[in-house]
């Protein structure tokens, strides 16, 4: 073949693979759509409940809840759980800690599960009567009867799972990420119900999302591993670079949400959506933000200067060597921290303050408070 030729090849190949790659895009791209319309468009009654519902199949439930169970024997304390009807469905809810101890409700990322609290439940529980909750729109054993469209469903739906497991109205929220975003949304609407809230790098809220997590979270909404490998190692890459264990951990959580995509059936969660200035500046309640400082949704160092200047009541802390994994990556700096913090609220006296502090460093998480980020 003469050197025109192999040009004329290899430019009509390039084309041809092109042509092919654009046309497999926007193939994904229509899918993906119809998925969101048909989701969308259904109306809140249309929850087919069959006997296995919200698995695709009885032998997709089978498969999901016998790992789900396995994982669960990992829990590190006693727990009790509870199956909680409401309006919109059943919630599970794992609970641990002391009977007498003040309501501690913890609130997975979205496409997780109360499991997702396994690096920190033990430090939590010694001082809190802990409620680690299955979201009911989400993976986990919690079953919803009715489709979300709004931030406001999320809220009832607390509301009334609140009510059930009789917290009162001096409940603290933890959320991480998706949760944590719930947790800004209910105190926002009901301050006089909670004693306080802590956000861990929650969705939205304080900042929008970045397009790089936007793109690699549309990929991982396919039901191969590959995708949801991806998008999990590069929002914990401090944990996944660290040590062996933290990235065995972190596999462990790319196949527990790997197999929800293939079990569960779809659904489109509603979009976590960001706090005006008044917003945030009007949350009634003691607030403690932290946020990694290699966070991958947002910019960690513009999160904590948009707070400093519109809410400057909201305490709220960099946390270094960690990003979206700031639970596992810097496990006991962050109990340390939640615990300090919650502790204030209770009103812990100075001595029992100092000795919470000391948790950092005797877990051998460290601290060091020159990172604060405090007005």
């Amino acid at each position: 073949m003469h050197g025109r030729g192999v040009r004329d090849w290899l430019m009509k190949s390039l084309l041809k693979g092109c042509f092919l790659g654009c046309g497999a895009l926007v193939l994904l791209l229509v899918v993906l759509a119809l998925w969101l319309g048909a989701t969308l468009t259904s109306s809140p009654d249309d929850v087919e409940l069959t006997s296995y519902h919200p698995f695709r199949s009885p032998a997709a439930k089978e498969r999901y809840l016998a790992r789900y169970d396995d994982r669960a024997r990992e829990w590190p304390v006693a727990s009790e759980t509870r199956m909680v009807e409401t309006f919109w469905g059943q919630t599970f809810v794992r609970i641990s800690g002391p009977v007498a101890a003040p309501p501690l409700v913890l609130l997975p990322g979205a496409n997780a599960t109360s499991l997702q609290w396994l690096p920190n439940i033990e430090a939590l529980s010694r001082v809190y009567r802990t409620y680690a909750v299955d979201n009911v729109y989400d993976f986990g054993r919690s079953v919803y009867a009715r489709h979300f469209v709004s931030a406001f469903d999320f809220v009832q739906w607390m509301d009334e799972l609140f009510a059930a497991l009789e917290l009162g109205n001096d409940l603290t929220l933890m959320g991480l990420s998706y949760g944590g975003w719930l947790a800004g949304q209910y105190a926002l609407r009901h301050p006089d119900r909670m004693a306080g809230a802590v956000l861990l790098a929650p969705a939205g809220t304080v900042m929008n999302l970045r397009p790089a997590f936007i793109w690699r979270a549309i990929l991982a909404a396919i039901p191969h591993r590959i995708f949801v490998r991806n998008l999990i190692y590069w929002l914990a890459e401090d944990s996944v670079t660290r040590s062996e264990a933290m990235r065995r951990e972190i596999d462990a959580f790319v196949e527990d949400g790997y197999l929800g995509l293939r079990c569960f059936k779809f659904k489109q969660l509603v979009n976590p959506t960001v706090m005006s200035d008044g917003e945030l500046a009007s949350l009634d309640v003691p607030i403690l933000f932290l946020v990694g400082e290699n966070e991958k949704l947002y910019s960690a160092s513009e999160a904590a200067e948009r707070l400093r200047r519109v809410a400057p009541g909201i305490e709220t802390e960099i946390i270094p060597d960690a990003g979206h994994d700031l639970t596992l990556a810097q496990a006991q700096v962050v109990d340390s921290r939640v615990l300090t913090f919650l502790a204030r609220l209770h009103g812990a006296s100075g001595e029992d303050l100092d000795a919470v502090r000391a948790y950092g460093w005797v877990a051998g998480g460290g601290g060091d408070d020159s990172k604060e980020e405090r007005e």
